[in-house]
């Protein structure tokens, strides 16, 4: 309907029209695909864009050309001549100019069909491609990690020999096979971050890197803390408490621990009027497994959080796999620590 709509206009109104918002498109397109990182299916639909305002241009370009050659005659063809001894002139055959092409209707119509065609062939491919080395069985790319690459990172990382930070938890933990580790794997992470956190109570001398990856159900969160806590320490303070939940077990040969506990919700009131703010209350229900740096448990220790708002919850095998496919992968790297 807009096609037809717009071959309705004149010509010097509809080319100039096609070319500007062709170009505007184009432009932004490929602007997307090189800087953003869009892939490379956004490159092809913007440079056919661009080729397309190539074709307008030569169209417009051979009408200016023809409009030129039929410019009125001048001032000296229209004066009058004074009529004078007629001698007959020589007949000379006629010779014929050849007839300027205008531009073909058909040749325009065709020209747009495919360029819909190229469109949706691109996009067609690219939804049977497979996606990040994973088979096109319907694993879906996950959302890219944002990360506080303009802030400077604490001096507890720069202290602390071997520290990763929240760039490296978010990579090792936004993986394809996350969704089937939770038993979801028809979903896709819609939110990845990385932050370069410090442990709360310690003055910013112990790091503690977190990463969370959301989903539709669950959210994920993977946390470092560098401190000289030990897991078994940990599971005796836990006794002081309501540790009916809390459950020893090994994972990758290292000491790790079952708990689980209440997120905080807080409500805040942006002036919206839809919202009132409050003091903090209880949120759902999580379930953490703690892991040790290393299998003599000197230290330190990796948490990997699971909840959700509905309040499910996974079963514990699933932190288990997940921990066992993450864990081995955290490496060290993603920001200069020197």
């Amino acid at each position: 309907m807009l096609g037809f709509l717009v071959r309705l206009l004149p010509f010097w109104i509809r080319e100039p029209l096609i070319i500007l918002v062709g170009t505007v498109f184009g432009v932004r397109i490929l602007f997307m695909a090189l800087v953003d990182g869009e892939g490379w299916v956004p490159a092809v639909i913007g440079a056919v864009f661009l080729l397309g305002v190539a074709l307008r241009v030569r169209v417009v370009v051979h009408a200016l050309r023809a409009r030129h050659r039929r410019a009125p005659a001048t001032e000296a063809e229209l004066e009058p001549v004074t009529p004078g001894p007629v001698t007959p002139a020589p007949v000379t055959p006629a010779v014929r100019r050849p007839v300027e092409k205008k531009p073909n209707a058909f040749a325009q119509a065709s020209f747009a069909i495919g360029l819909f065609a190229v469109i949706g062939g691109a996009l067609w491919i690219e939804g049977k491609l497979p996606e990040d080395g994973t088979a096109a069985t319907g694993a879906s790319r996950p959302a890219a990690c944002r990360l506080d690459e303009d802030e400077e990172l604490p001096s507890a990382y720069r202290s602390t020999p071997g520290a990763v930070t929240g760039a490296d938890l978010c990579r090792a933990l936004n993986r394809t096979e996350l969704p089937e580790l939770l038993g979801t794997p028809a979903e896709r992470s819609v939110y990845a971050s990385g932050t370069d956190n410090t442990a709360p109570l310690t003055d910013r001398k112990v790091a503690q890197p977190e990463a969370r990856v959301e989903f539709e159900t669950y959210t994920v969160e993977l946390s470092a803390t560098y401190n000289k806590l030990t897991v078994a320490q940990y599971a005796k303070l836990t006794t002081y408490g309501d540790g009916r939940d809390a459950r020893k077990l090994t994972v990758l040969g290292r000491p790790a621990l079952l708990t689980s506990d209440h997120m905080m919700k807080i409500q805040f009131d942006l002036g919206s009027g839809e919202g009132a703010s409050g003091p903090v209350e209880q949120g759902p229900l999580a379930r953490t497994l703690t892991v040790a740096f290393d299998g003599k448990d000197r230290g330190g220790s990796y948490d990997l959080t699971v909840w959700s708002e509905s309040g499910l919850l996974p079963d514990d095998s699933a932190l288990v796999d997940i921990a066992e496919a993450v864990l081995p992968r955290i490496t060290r790297g993603a920001r200069d620590q020197d």
